[in-house]
């Protein structure tokens, strides 16, 4: 009895336990598969695919751009929302004109819903080869017409390549150089950009007034204008030159950086319309050949000279720049002296002297000396400090080898002082 009594007591509970352990294995495999196939949409997966699109459209698009990082499926769903009609409506906003919508801050609203969505088509396309990312961004914004060089029929009171470029800037940030390498070339495809600027280049300054206003907005507000690092910028300017003889860069940096002219109207009346007056207008090109002109319209040439001659534009050395600068002096014409010194100053202390003394290596003595002296009338007008002119002066004399060349050049500045002096008293007496 006593051993019946302990066998049962033994066995009992160890059935029970046996049939326990089955049971609980069994709930761990169903477990484990239930983890293994459950969706990767989550609770979405019960929604129907027009009720997850509504729910989209109560997101805004940085909210959108975080779902998008839940997972690769939910990623591929917004990737195919975005192409819809309805995510077209919803995300490519094309108030590109209406700068001064009710509660909206001068067209800047604009500006930061595309900087979103740049963010929102990075994250969705993360996994994609940069080849197809590009196609996808292609698909997406094909039918914004004013994303186009030549889309917009009024490109000055338009914000459209503004905000494709802070889209673009946002999207391509971080990739390396091989891939934004293949993005400008992908752009190029795209605008027919190269062939655009060969018929600016190689036509009559000013006879293509429209294309050369159409490819200065484009450099600028896509290429150039968005870009926080100057490596970046350098290398957007450096893409954009590089492709040309060393005339041809003359020109196009004086059709994206030289002077404008002002437009008739009232229609520039906000903070972002006066920037699109800065980077737009029809290009001056008797400005420099005329007579002197003010600091205004040499800054963007004399910001992209010095981007151009610092360290973080690998691909130029000095004597490209000085030559650049050199062949930029004669566009379309021989620059007066004064708006040539002029630009000389506002390029740095280095570039100046370097262009300097490349002349006085190369024998150009006599206009070595006339440019000293326009260096020092541009100081007196511009109420710069005169001590720098002497001790520009006293550098470019030390390039001379032998006291006989730096007597020369001293005389020929003497020369050059005189010749200015005459002619500004004969102007007086004239009138």
């Amino acid at each position: 009895m006593t051993s019946t009594a302990g066998t049962s007591y033994s066995l009992i509970p160890h059935q029970k336990y046996r049939r326990s352990s089955r049971r609980s294995k069994q709930c761990y495999n169903i477990l484990d598969t239930d983890s293994l196939s459950l969706p990767t949409l989550g609770y979405f997966q019960t929604l129907p695919l027009e009720i997850f699109q509504m729910v989209l459209n109560y997101l805004s698009v940085k909210d959108i751009s975080m779902l998008s990082m839940v997972s690769k499926t939910i990623s591929n769903r917004l990737i195919n929302y975005i192409s819809t009609p309805s995510g077209n409506r919803r995300l490519l906003l094309q108030d590109f004109h209406n700068l001064e919508l009710p509660g909206k801050r001068e067209g800047s609203y604009i500006l930061e819903h595309y900087k979103s969505l740049g963010l929102l088509l990075k994250r969705c396309t993360l996994l994609l080869p940069t080849r197809d990312r590009l196609k996808y961004m292609q698909r997406v914004l094909s039918e914004v017409s004013c994303f186009k060089l030549n889309g917009c029929p009024s490109p000055l009171q338009c914000l459209g390549l503004q905000c494709y470029g802070v889209f673009l800037q946002i999207l391509i940030a971080g990739w390396d150089e091989l891939e934004c390498h293949r993005v400008f070339n992908f752009l190029c495809e795209l605008s027919n950009l190269p062939r655009k600027v060969q018929t600016v280049v190689s036509s009559k300054p000013g006879s293509a007034r429209k294309l050369e206003l159409r490819i200065r907005l484009y450099c600028r507000s896509v290429l150039l204008n968005h870009w926080i690092n100057r490596s970046d910028s350098a290398f957007w300017l450096t893409r954009i030159l590089k492709p040309w003889p060393m005339v041809n860069q003359a020109r196009l940096l004086y059709i994206i950086f030289g002077p404008v002219s002002s437009l008739d109207g009232n229609y520039f009346v906000t903070y972002q319309q006066l920037w699109l007056i800065y980077c737009s207008g029809h290009v001056v090109w008797q400005k420099m050949i005329e007579g002197p002109t003010d600091e205004t319209s040499l800054k963007g040439l004399a910001d992209a000279i010095k981007l151009l001659y610092d360290t973080e534009a690998r691909e130029w050395t000095a004597d490209d720049v000085i030559s650049l600068v050199d062949e930029l002096s004669v566009v379309p014409r021989e620059w007066l002296m004064e708006n040539n010194a002029r630009l000389l100053i506002l390029s740095g202390n280095n570039i100046c002297f370097t262009f300097m003394a490349s002349k006085a290596v190369n024998g150009r003595v006599v206009e070595l000396a006339r440019l000293m002296v326009f260096l020092a009338l541009v100081c007196e007008k511009d109420l710069y400090c005169m001590d720098w002119a002497v001790k520009m002066m006293q550098k470019v004399c030390k390039v001379f080898s032998t006291p006989g060349e730096r007597n020369n050049f001293l005389q020929c500045v003497e020369n050059a002082f005189a010749h200015m002096i005459m002619d500004t008293l004969q102007a007086v007496l004239s009138g």
